[in-house]
C-alpha cells in the first residue's frame, strides 16, 4: 500500500546549511577540490583550520488511513537567518552592528519585529559563527516571498521540515504530535550535532511507534583552512526518511463522526469497528484539539488554555473514559439469561412500574404496567424491571463471564497509552471497595448497565462487532502496518482471531431480532436511528454517574448495520452537563443516523424481506426515555 503523498527527498541541498543565498562577490566561497576536503597538519599552529561533520535530521515517517490519506506528514518551512563573512575576525563592537544591520534590514523585509540580545549574538559569533544565526523562524507564506527574491547581503533562507497535519482537528487524538528534542544550540560546535532540533512523538502514534517514525539522519562536511575560510562544503551521507505507520482508520468515516459530535454534542465519543475483522474505522473523541498547534512548539500560554478548558479537550473520550452503560448492557445480559437457560425465548415476565428487592423498590423507565414480555419485546421496550427480574434469577457469575467474554473490563490492547480498562464489578471488586459480596440489588443494577458496572465507547464498539459477526472475537486493530519509505513491509500486524464465543444460534438470533426491533419496532427506543435504504440494529442507553452533587448523565447508542450482513459496529455516548436530562434515543442515535446517512446515500434498500418481525415494523415516533434507561 502506497501513501498518497510522495515523501520530500532527504536533504535539501545545502540550502539546509547555509540557506538559498550566496555571500556577495566580496568574499566568495571557492569551489571545493579534493585538495581542501582535509586538512594536512603542519608543523606550524593553525588554530582556524578544522573539519566539522554536521548530521541532518531526517524527516518523519508519515502517519496515513487505510488507503494511504496522509494523517500527519512534513512539509519544507523557512527561516531567515544571517550568514557572519569567514573569517572570523570581528571585534565584538563589530559582530553586533553587522548582525543589528541584518536585523534590521530582515525587520523592514518581512514585516516582523525581531528581537535578540547583543549577548546572544556574540554567543553565537564566538561560539558557532561559521554557521547561520536563525533571526526568524517559521517564515508565513508572505514572509518567505517578500524575502526569497531579495535575501542578499549574507542574509539567507533556510528551508527545514516541520510536522504538519493536513486534517487539521480530524483524528487528532490518536495521531497525537510531536515537540522538539532540545533547543536551538549556542555552544561551540561539536561534530554530529544536528543541524537544527529534532522532534520527537509526545502523543497519540506519534508517540509509540515514535522509533519507527524517526528517519537515519545524514551528515554533512564543512571545512575551514588555516585562515578560518570556508573551503568546502559536502554532503556525504543523505538523510533516510523515517517508516509510514499505515493505520486502520477511514479518513471519511473519521471526518463524519467529529461533525456528528461537534455538531450534536458538547462532549461525547463515536466508535466504529469493522466487524468482519476488528479494525476501528473511525474512533472520534469531541472536543478535541488541532495538533497544528504543536508546531513547531505550543506556547505556554495556549497549552495552558487546553489544559485548563473545562471540557478537556485533552482527553480521548473514546478509549480513555469509561462510563456506565446503561441499557445497552442489557444485550450482555440476555446473552447470559439465554445461554444458562435461565429463560427461555417464549418465557413471560412482568414489565411492572416497579418492584421491591430487599428493603429498595426498583424501578423502571416506563410510570405505567406494561404487561408479560418476552425476552424480545423486554429488549425492545428496554424493559429495566423485567431485567432486573431475570438477571436476579440468572445469577451474578453468568453475567460476569458473558461480559468478560464480549471484552468488557479488559483494555482492547490498542497501542496508545492510557487506555482505560472498565469494570465489570465482582466479589473480589465490591469486598474491596464496599465490604461485601454482590447482593441481590447490585445484581439488579448490574443488569441495566448501572452501579459500579463502566465500559469505554472502544469497548462498547468492540463487543457490537462480535454480535454483528455471530460471536467471533477479533483482536481490535488500530494499526495495519509499518512500511519503508520504498514500500516494503516493515511490521505487520495480522488479523488475529482471539477466540469464539461459542454462543448458539438461536441466541444470537433472539438478541440480533431484539436489537432490529429497538430500531424499527413501534414500541422501540431507538426509532431516530432509522435510515432509508438500510437496516439498522441497536440499543439505546441512559446511565447516571458521578456523585449525587455532580451527577451527571451518559446517553448511549450501540449496535451494528446492515443487520443482516453486518459491515459496521458502532458506539456512542453522549456526555450530558450536570443535572440535564439527556437520553440515549434522542442524542446518541441522532449522531449514528447523520454518519450513515452520508455513507448510504442513494443506496437501494436492503431492509428485511423474508424474516418477520416479532412487531409490526414501522416509522415510529420516538418513546422518549426516562434516564434510568
Amino acid at each position: 500500500m502506497k501513501p498518497a503523498c510522495a515523501f520530500f527527498i532527504s536533504v535539501l541541498l545545502p540550502a539546509l546549511v547555509f540557506g538559498q543565498s550566496l555571500p556577495p562577490a566580496a568574499s566568495p566561497t571557492p569551489p571545493p577540490t579534493s585538495d581542501e576536503e582535509t586538512i594536512i597538519p603542519t608543523f606550524e599552529t593553525q588554530k582556524l583550520a578544522r573539519t566539522y561533520i554536521l548530521d541532518i535530521p531526517a524527516p518523519r515517517g508519515q502517519i496515513t488511513d487505510r488507503t494511504g490519506l496522509p494523517l500527519a506528514q512534513n512539509k519544507v518551512n523557512y527561516n531567515l537567518a544571517i550568514s557572519f563573512p569567514t573569517p572570523l575576525d570581528f571585534t565584538d563592537t563589530k559582530a553586533v552592528a553587522f548582525a543589528r544591520e541584518k536585523i534590521d534590514k530582515a525587520a523592514k523585509l518581512i514585516g516582523r519585529s525581531i528581537k535578540i540580545s547583543d549577548d546572544a549574538i556574540l554567543r553565537h559569533y564566538h561560539n558557532r559563527g561559521v554557521l547561520p544565526l536563525e533571526i526568524a523562524q517559521n517564515l508565513s507564506k508572505s514572509e518567505h516571498e517578500a524575502v526569497e527574491d531579495r535575501a542578499r547581503d549574507f542574509l539567507v533562507v533556510r528551508p527545514i521540515y516541520v510536522r504538519t497535519y493536513p486534517n487539521g482537528k480530524v483524528a487528532g487524538q490518536i495521531v497525537g504530535y510531536t515537540g522538539k528534542t532540545g533547543r536551538n544550540l549556542d555552544g561551540i560546535i561539536d561534530n554530529h550535532e544536528t543541524l537544527w532540533p529534532e522532534t520527537e512523538g509526545r502523543d497519540g502514534l506519534e508517540q509509540t511507534f515514535n522509533e519507527m517514525l524517526t528517519g537515519k539522519r545524514g551528515e554533512y562536511k564543512i571545512t575551514f583552512d588555516k585562515d578560518g575560510r570556508k573551503t568546502s562544503e559536502k554532503l556525504i551521507k543523505s538523510a533516510v526518511p523515517g517508516n509510514n505507520v499505515i493505520t486502520t482508520l477511514d479518513l471519511r468515516l473519521q471526518q463524519l463522526a467529529e461533525k456528528a459530535l461537534e455538531s450534536k454534542a458538547k462532549r461525547g465519543a463515536i466508535v466504529i469497528v469493522d466487524p468482519t475483522d476488528g479494525d476501528i474505522l473511525a474512533m472520534a473523541s469531541w472536543p478535541t484539539y488541532d495538533p497544528n498547534l504543536f508546531v513547531p512548539s505550543i506556547s505556554a500560554e495556549k497549552f495552558k488554555q487546553l489544559q485548563d478548558d473545562p471540557d478537556i479537550p485533552l482527553l480521548a473520550r473514546a478509549f480513555r473514559s469509561a462510563y456506565p452503560p446503561g441499557s445497552t448492557f442489557k444485550v450482555a445480559v440476555g446473552i447470559a439469561a439465554l445461554e444458562t437457560s435461565a429463560v427461555r425465548p417464549d418465557d413471560l415476565y412482568q414489565c411492572v412500574p416497579g418492584i421491591q428487592i430487599g428493603n429498595l423498590t426498583f424501578h423502571n423507565w416506563k410510570k405505567g404496567d406494561q404487561g408479560a414480555l418476552n425476552f424480545v419485546q423486554a429488549l425492545t421496550q428496554s424493559c429495566d424491571t423485567w431485567f432486573y427480574q431475570v438477571g436476579i434469577k440468572t445469577g451474578a457469575e453468568p453475567i460476569i463471564e458473558w461480559a468478560l467474554k464480549l471484552g468488557f473490563g479488559a483494555k482492547c490492547g490498542i497501542p496508545l497509552r492510557g487506555e482505560a480498562e472498565g469494570r465489570v464489578p465482582n466479589d473480589e471488586y465490591m469486598k474491596a471497595t464496599h465490604g461485601r459480596k454482590l447482593l441481590n440489588g447490585d445484581i439488579a443494577n448490574l443488569s441495566i448497565g448501572q452501579g459500579d458496572t463502566q465500559t469505554t465507547p472502544l469497548q462498547m464498539a468492540q463487543a457490537m462487532a462480535i454480535i454483528a459477526n455471530g460471536g467471533r472475537f477479533y483482536q481490535t486493530r488500530l494499526v495495519r502496518q509499518v512500511q519503508s519509505v520504498d514500500h516494503e513491509i516493515v511490521t505487520a500486524y495480522e488479523l488475529r482471531e482471539k477466540r469464539s464465543l461459542d454462543v448458539s444460534a438461536a441466541t444470537m438470533e433472539q438478541i440480533r431480532t431484539g436489537m432490529i426491533e429497538v430500531v424499527n419496532g413501534s414500541n422501540g427506543t431507538g426509532h431516530e436511528a432509522q435510515l432509508d435504504g438500510v437496516e439498522v440494529a441497536g440499543k439505546t442507553g441512559t446511565a447516571q454517574w458521578g456523585p449525587k452533587n455532580k451527577e451527571r448523565t451518559a446517553a448511549w447508542f450501540a449496535g451494528f448495520l446492515p443487520a443482516e450482513e453486518p459491515r459496521y459496529a458502532f458506539a456512542a455516548v453522549y456526555e450530558g452537563d450536570v443535572g440535564s436530562k439527556v437520553h440515549g434515543g434522542t442524542t446518541a442515535a441522532p449522531m449514528i443516523a447523520d454518519i450513515f446517512q452520508e455513507i448510504y446515500k442513494g443506496s437501494v434498500s436492503n431492509k428485511r424481506s423474508t424474516r418477520e418481525s416479532t412487531q409490526q415494523v414501522r416509522r415510529a415516533q420516538p418513546v422518549e426515555e426516562d434516564a434510568s434507561d
